[in-house]
């Protein structure tokens, strides 16, 4: 037996659970595609919001609804006062860079 024996069984065991566990994201997509299209045809017929994704500040609780400028109150360069601003990307218009022109 060979040293890297042990290490070549840990990533044969390492990729089988990773088969494993995307199987299993598989199998659970489809059963619970039902579910979650019935919650789709609720949502419409009721014309509920979006989720609000995070409590803290106003301009992470609803990204698509947020100020343009709310993260920036004190001034352009402040440090972001919650930890959540740092994980919603900026909103679209923000991110699309016009050409300059002559």
């Amino acid at each position: 037996m060979r040293k890297s024996d042990p290490f070549l069984f840990g990533v044969a065991a390492a990729s089988a659970l990773l088969l494993l566990s995307a199987l299993d994201a598989t199998l659970r997509a489809w059963a619970s595609a039902p579910a979650i299209a019935e919650r789709a045809a609720l949502v419409s017929a009721l014309d509920l919001t979006d989720l609000a994704l995070f409590t803290e500040a106003r301009y992470t609780r609803h990204p698509s609804q947020a100020d343009l400028h709310s993260a920036f109150q004190d001034h352009p360069m402040a440090l972001e006062h919650f930890p959540t601003g740092s994980l919603i990307p900026a909103p679209i218009p923000l991110r699309i860079q016009e050409p300059e022109r002559p």
